[in-house]
């Protein structure tokens, strides 16, 4: 189950799931798979932006990812 859900820099999504393993069927570009994980992912998800790589991640609301 999708448990948090990030957008990098590049536009490339990372999905994890409750043991904080990468679930590779969601990720790849945003527009590729957005849809997909907004239709998948549990109300509790948590989404978010790492907007350099260097910073911590932000956290979101569904809406706004």
């Amino acid at each position: 189950m999708i448990e948090s859900v990030i957008r990098c820099p590049n536009d490339m999504v990372v999905v994890f799931d409750e043991n904080d393993e990468q679930i590779p069927r969601y990720q790849g570009q945003y527009e590729e798979v957005k849809e997909h994980i907004l239709q998948d992912a549990p109300p509790e998800a948590v989404f978010g932006h790492w907007l350099d790589y260097e910073s911590d991640i932000k956290t979101v609301p569904r809406e706004e990812w």
